[in-house]
């Protein structure tokens, strides 16, 4: 069976950790569309090396300079597919990650031009489909807070605006290129979001 690569994505507070459960959960049963599968979940940053550096970076305990992590983003994400994610595709397993490329693109588009941050990424696999949680930045904030934690780096108001711009236009240039993206609203409880990301999922692995 070949294996399936699905992106999660997302403004921080949308909820990508928690649907990456969810969904993983559902694609074990059997019954699930085109399984039941073995899953793998992951995130980038990874828990390599250059995933480790950026995690200090954005927490604010490693001194980088903005020009820096679209390097080590690609730099990770290339670490990320050759040891965790090709060798799950290879044998038949539903790869499931929180973030991917269409991260770097918006994120790292704030301080580097876009069409230089996908040339960065040009070469990586596509997934087979890339998810995104669409949520009002005011809601994203208010999840944020309630979570109580640390916040990095990305997590202010005035910045998630911008990484909405900026996300519209890379999902976008993905889109033109041929990457499948799936808009997702991603406002109720996590259940009735689940059950909208499972309908295009569905579709994909069906």
């Amino acid at each position: 069976m070949r294996g399936r690569f699905i992106a999660i994505e997302g403004l921080d507070g949308s909820g990508g950790t928690t649907q990456i459960a969810l969904l993983a959960e559902a694609l074990r049963q059997p019954g699930a569309p085109g399984g039941p599968w073995t899953v793998h979940t992951t995130a980038e940053p990874s828990t390599g090396p250059i995933g480790r550096m950026i995690r200090e970076a954005l927490g604010g305990r490693l001194d980088l300079g903005d020009g820096v992590l679209p390097y080590l983003f690609a730099a990770d994400r290339q670490d990320h597919l050759e040891r965790e994610v090709e060798p799950a595709l290879a044998a038949g397993h539903a790869v499931l990650t929180d973030r991917y490329y269409a991260s770097s693109l918006a994120y790292q588009s704030l301080a580097a031009p876009l069409g230089f941050v996908a040339g960065l990424n040009a070469r990586f696999r596509a997934p087979d489909l890339t998810v995104f949680l669409d949520l009002p930045v005011e809601a994203c904030v208010e999840r944020i807070l309630k979570r109580g934690a640390p916040r990095d780096r990305f997590e202010t108001e005035g910045t998630l605006r911008e990484i909405s711009a900026a996300y519209g236009a890379a999902l976008a240039l993905l889109a033109d290129r041929g990457d499948r993206i799936a808009h997702v609203d991603a406002s109720g409880t996590p259940a009735q979001v689940h059950a909208r990301v499972m309908e295009q999922v569905a579709a994909c692995l069906s």
